[in-house]
């Protein structure tokens, strides 16, 4: 049944490279604070190496991932396949913020063109990679990517994203500062 990897080889690269989304889960260290699990998507995620992913962290309604990750670094960011195959990946680690003006900003960002508004890259650290049946995942077929934050985020121009985070991203739900 489940499986866990040395890291994630061409094999595991591949198939995660074929998911569509993916999600992320974080939580504060207040047991008070709220766990965060996030969809991600619009192919946005790099496999840097055996041992580290990243994504571009496209603006929106809320900073949590940042938020955790900058307080305490702790990430699972887990895949599921919804074609023929059942199965789930997880990728437990030590997540990162990454800036623009870094270069591994740069990188992340020209793997991925035609994205706007990028605000970070969360980069994680792989501490452990497994796999699981996937057998309660319901199979569905893949009909597009949702083209709405894009042109939200050309609309609002840089000016408009950044007084937009200012005013939505810069501390979490339970306060942790964030953007």
């Amino acid at each position: 049944m489940g499986k866990t990897f040395d890291g994630i080889d061409d094999t595991l690269a591949a198939w995660i490279t074929d998911q569509h989304m993916f999600f992320v889960a974080t939580a504060p260290l207040s047991a008070q604070g709220r766990v965060n699990l996030s969809p991600r998507g619009l192919d946005s995620l790099s496999i840097l190496d055996e041992r580290t992913v990243a994504w571009l962290d496209l603006t929106g309604s809320g900073a949590e991932t940042i938020a955790h990750v900058r307080e305490n670094g702790r990430i699972t960011v887990m895949f599921c396949s919804f074609d023929a195959r059942p199965r789930i990946v997880r990728l437990h680690g030590r997540g990162r913020i990454v800036l623009p003006g870094d270069d591994l900003f740069a990188r992340v960002e020209a793997e991925h063109p035609g994205h706007v508004g990028a605000r970070a890259v969360i980069v994680v650290d792989v501490e452990r990679a497994s796999d699981s049946c996937g057998w309660g995942v319901p199979q569905m077929d893949f009909v597009a990517e949702r083209d709405i934050i894009r042109p939200w985020a050309q609309k609002k121009g840089a000016d408009g994203l950044a007084t937009y985070r200012e005013a939505n991203n810069t501390t979490s739900l339970d306060g942790l500062p964030a953007l």
